[in-house]
């Protein structure tokens, strides 16, 4: 693996996410935005929070398919989430768990943020996420 996560000691524990990841590689892969749309293009997951979790992140999984890189390969993940509050994060989380023996989405997840957003550049759309891995 080109890749290893780990949560040094005296960083805050219990986060859902590993707060640093090395990389060894020379390939780079950086995946756009991706949101909630399926392959027709038609929006998925109405404004539940979780359902739009787990299309973006099955959006995801196939744009590092198309890469030759998996969720293993990840060394970031910036999720941007619209109308955002704490009290969300377990319905945020479900949508995360749903899939994420599906997808092989490592727990705890690799190095990550979740930043609140006004909006994005759709109505509907509630999650955005941007990703990075490194591929050796």
């Amino acid at each position: 693996m080109s890749v290893h996560r780990f949560t040094p000691e005296g960083l805050q524990p219990h986060t859902p996410y590993d707060h640093v990841a090395i990389a060894s590689g020379s390939r780079q892969i950086f995946i756009s935005g991706q949101i909630s749309r399926d392959s027709e293009g038609n929006h998925v997951g109405g404004d539940d929070l979780s359902a739009q979790v787990e299309q973006v992140l099955r959006n995801t999984a196939h744009a590092l398919e198309g890469a030759n890189a998996s969720f293993g390969d990840v060394v970031r993940l910036t999720f941007y989430v619209t109308r955002w509050s704490p009290d969300q994060i377990n319905a945020f989380m479900t949508g995360v768990e749903r899939v994420a023996d599906e997808l092989a989405i490592p727990l705890p997840l690799p190095p990550a943020s979740l930043i609140g957003v006004d909006y994005l550049f759709e109505p509907e759309v509630r999650v955005e996420l941007e990703t990075t891995a490194v591929l050796p």
